[in-house]
This record gives structure tokens, sequence and C-alpha cells, in this order.
């Protein structure tokens, strides 16, 4: 077994999980998290859920579940680096976007908006839902049956909770400790993430033709590496231009991820998974000056691409589906299944949250046959 640093989580002094299973010869704890993470419905169908482009809109966009892997790709390679526990990082990782809803982030904006007068919604509270009480395969149990470490990911990734969470309805094996930090294997998820959908946006928004190569010359973070890429190889094919700003990109983000984690993991002179809960400030992140810089490409990117009218046109659609789905289902119109057994057992804030289950839990296709059914009519996303 690879050694692995006194700040890392330890798969042998895992909080556990709620119920409990025995010892597995051949997997450690966080192993098996992975691994029923994988075999999970939610998981699969992150599939046909939307990134940022819609799925009509061409094959080789990135979709849920690309993204999620690509994600994992790189928080194992950090995690490795930081001698952290690879498969907690991965479990993570892979797990993260279980909450999402359909149609991206505006499907999540539209159902946060119809949530409002009951709590509203949060992605990463919904994915604590998926992986604790909405996945119904086991025989003994609902959820997945996760550790405690995983669970904590889920919920914290990106850092303390700066609003208190109604987690009554999670079924937990002890409190998440929603005002402390997660531990490094969450935020090196956090920042893998961020680094996997930096580098994807530019090139789906390319073949997207939504922006140029060229386009990116003085945006910071990019800019420096699109200019080395065409001085480099000016004759050879855009898309194999667009490939290697891609890789480089991902590269030098994660090697600066790892140098800074470093000296911050030894600067706060952190010795256990404790200390980094208590270490008021998070470890795994990028350099001051590369910060500065993503946060300079994301604004680029979110005036260029996230804004431009031809992705807008679809986001509004995406949105209105969404909350015509919501209302429809907290008037008159029936769920299918036993989604449609809950609701009508239940009125108010109770019904709410069984609608936005189902709602969240949607496929993009899905939910687009769903609104046909009820409305006779699917939107126009051109």
């Amino acid at each position: 077994m690879r050694d692995i640093a006194s700040y890392a989580s330890k798969s042998s002094q895992s909080l556990g999980r709620l119920f409990g299973t025995g010892a597995s010869p051949t997997r450690s704890e966080f192993q098996r998290d992975r691994d029923r993470i994988i075999h999970s419905t939610a998981f699969r169908r992150l599939q046909h859920k939307t990134q940022v482009f819609l799925a009509h809109e061409g094959r080789h966009f990135r979709n849920r579940l690309t993204h999620t892997l690509e994600v994992s790709q790189i928080a194992r390679s950090i995690a490795r680096a930081l001698r952290l526990d690879e498969d907690l990082a991965e479990a993570i990782a892979l797990s993260h976007d279980l909450g999402h809803t359909p149609f991206g982030h505006a499907g999540e904006r539209a159902l946060d908006r119809a949530m409002e007068p009951f709590g509203g919604f949060d992605h990463n509270v919904q994915a604590l839902r998926v992986v604790t009480r909405l996945e119904n395969r086991y025989a003994e149990h609902d959820g997945l049956n996760l550790t405690w470490e995983t669970l904590e990911g889920i919920l914290k990734h990106n850092g303390p909770l700066p609003h208190l969470v109604d987690l009554a309805e999670i079924p937990a094996p002890a409190d998440l400790r929603v005002a402390t930090y997660a531990s490094l294997e969450a935020q090196v998820a956090a920042i893998a993430d961020d680094i996997a959908y930096n580098a994807h946006d530019i090139d789906d928004a390319l073949r997207a033709n939504l922006v140029t190569l060229h386009d990116f010359i003085g945006v910071p973070m990019a800019g420096p590496i699109v200019e080395e890429v065409l001085e480099r190889y000016p004759g050879i094919a855009v898309k194999r231009q667009t490939h290697e700003v891609q890789r480089r990109m991902i590269t030098r983000a994660v090697e600066n991820v790892i140098a800074t984690g470093s000296e911050n993991i030894a600067a706060a002179g952190v010795d256990s998974p404790e200390d980094v809960r208590l270490a008021g400030r998070t470890l795994v992140q990028f350099s001051s000056a590369v910060a500065d810089a993503e946060k300079a490409l994301k604004s680029f990117l979110f005036a260029r691409v996230y804004r431009h009218e031809d992705v807008m046109v679809p986001v509004r659609e995406s949105e209105a589906v969404v909350e015509r789905l919501f209302a429809a289902y907290m008037s008159d119109a029936d769920m299918p299944g036993r989604w449609g057994d809950a609701g009508r057992a239940v009125q108010g804030a109770d019904r709410a949250r069984i609608v936005a289950d189902f709602i969240a839990g949607m496929t993009d296709p899905y939910a687009l046959d769903e609104h046909q059914r009820l409305f006779d009519a699917r939107p126009d996303f051109r």
C-alpha cells in the first residue's frame, strides 16, 4: 500500500457508515464508496445531463458524465502528488455533480427559484439526498450507505457553508460539521473541478465557433499558452492547436496546485485530518497570481461564452421547461410511478421537496419528454 501523509484521510480511521458492513478483503472503505457511486443510477444519468452546451448542439461537447470523469482523473493526480488518499478524492470527484438538475446551471437556477418558498435548492445538498435517500438499489437500506468522509466531502468540498443548511433529512453516521473545512481530499476534488471546466469550456466554446483561439490572446491564464502553441505549431489543424492549449493549461494548473498546496500544508503545520478541518482556510488552491489569472479567464468566458446569445436562447428555454414542470406537478399534474404515489400523499413543502427530487433526477431528454406529455409541446432551442 502506498505511504500517505499524516494529514491525509485514512480509510482505516473512517467514522464509518450509517449501516454497518463487514470489512472487504480486497478494497478499502473509500474504494467501496467509489464503486458504489459508479454503479449508481444517478451516476449513469449524468451522461444525459447538460454541462454547458445542450446535447442537440453536437455530440462531442462535454456532458455531466464526461466532465465528472475529467475531474476524477485530475483529482487523482493531485491527491497522489500531495500524498493523500486517492480513492477518497476520486469518490468525492465522481459524486460532486450527482445533485445537478437537467439543463446544467440553468435548470438549477430555475429549480432554486421555484423552491424559494420551501427552503431553496442546492445541488450539493441534493447530491447528499441522492446518495443517502433517493438511490434505492440495496435490499436492506435506502441510499448508497457511503462513509462519513465521502458524505462530508460531497457537502463541503467548496468550503464551510456560509449559511445554515437544513440537514435534518440527511441520514449520516455522524455530524457533518458544516462550519469546518473538509478534508484535503475534498479540497482536491473542488479545485480539480475548476481546472477541468476551465480547460474544457474553452475547447467546447471553440467547437461551437463562439470564439477563436486568437480571441484568447491577452486573456490571463489561457493567452500565454495560446501564443506558445500558435508560435510553435502555426501550420497544424485548429483542433490540434486547441488540444495542445487544453493539455498545457491542465498540466500547468495541476503543477501550480501541487506546489502551492504543498507550501500551504507545510506552512499551516497540519499533522492530521482534524488539523486540516480546523485550519481556518482552504489549503489546496492556486497561487495568488494564478488565482487572479483564473478569475480573469472566468470573466472572459462568462462574457463571451456563457452569456453568448447562442447559449442564452436554450438557457432561457431550459429554465422555462423546469419552471413549467414544477408548477404543473405542484398543481394537478401527476408524476409517474412511485413519485406520483408519494406526491399525492402530501401537500405544501413536503410535496415541493418530492417534486424537486423528481425534477433534479431527470435527464435532459426525460425532462423534454415530460414537457411534451404535459403541455403537448417541445421547446425550440434554436
